[in-house]
């Protein structure tokens, strides 16, 4: 760098007064000859100040201000040009350009409580399909025990219908002995007959009254008609009025219901 020494004081070779020249290449100054050509400034010359950028000028009653470098964020720190000046950050722009270490600490507290919501619902769902499956085992179990009842109750049906007869049927063999027997006499008498005649009757009754066949016999009785059926009425001495006079034939009941109504004679009095 060169110094010239005019009229007493230093003076730097690039920077000469306006107006005035050296006769020396200043540093920073216009050179045509070479193609440099600074912006803002007139060959010769160096402009500084408000007439160097026109962008810088203000308006009267208007402070001036410089336009920080766009690619420099704010959440830097830098300060933020504003109308009335420049500006320091504010809480919000320092928040959101350094995260405070709390955020880091309530993200993995919220991932914990996920992962235990998580490991809950997994536990119940576990649960959920054990009871599934044992309700399941229930279910089939239930099943085939209703179906082996069904089926032991079907069963058990066919016998009843099949064997219903069989305690009567037991019941009336002792009768069949005893006409069997009266066949293989070769010359019966009469009473002889007629006695057996009479046992096999005692046998027969026997075993309607254990199979619960009850009969009827109304002779002298008041007329029933739930219970008889009357064949004709005629007057008859000695007989009330609507009373049984003569039983042409029997009836029979099994368990109070009517197997056959007797068939009677009903007296007019």
């Amino acid at each position: 760098m060169n110094h010239s020494r005019k009229g007493g004081f230093s003076r730097h070779s690039g920077y000469p007064e306006q107006g005035q020249g050296t006769g020396e290449q200043p540093m920073f100054a216009n050179d045509d000859q070479h193609g440099y050509t600074r912006s803002g400034h007139a060959q010769g010359q160096t402009r500084f100040g408000p007439e160097a950028n026109p962008q810088w000028q203000t308006q009267p009653g208007q402070q001036a201000t410089q336009a920080p470098d766009a690619g420099a964020p704010a959440a830097q720190g830098l300060h933020t040009q504003s109308q009335t000046g420049w500006e320091q950050p504010g809480p919000e722009e320092a928040m959101h350009a350094a995260p405070p270490e709390s955020a880091a600490g309530s993200d993995a507290g919220a991932v914990e409580a996920l992962q235990a919501e998580i490991e809950a619902l997994k536990a119940e769902l576990e649960a959920a399909q054990k009871q599934a499956a044992h309700n399941q085992e229930q279910f089939v179990r239930a099943s085939a025990e209703t179906e082996n009842v069904r089926r032991r109750g079907k069963e058990e049906l066919d016998k009843a219908r099949k064997f219903a007869i069989e305690g009567f049927a037991e019941s009336l063999l002792p009768v069949c002995d005893s006409l069997e027997m009266a066949l293989k006499v070769e010359s019966p008498s009469v009473e002889s007959i007629r006695e057996g005649a009479e046992a096999t009757l005692r046998q027969l009754l026997q075993a309607l009254e254990r199979n619960k066949v009850q009969v009827v016999d109304p002779v002298g009785q008041r007329f029933d008609p739930n219970t008889q059926q009357a064949i004709s009425m005629q007057p008859t001495p000695g007989v009330a009025a609507n009373h049984v006079a003569a039983v042409l034939q029997k009836g029979y009941l099994i368990n109070d219901r009517v197997l056959r109504p007797a068939m009677v004679v009903v007296s007019q009095g």
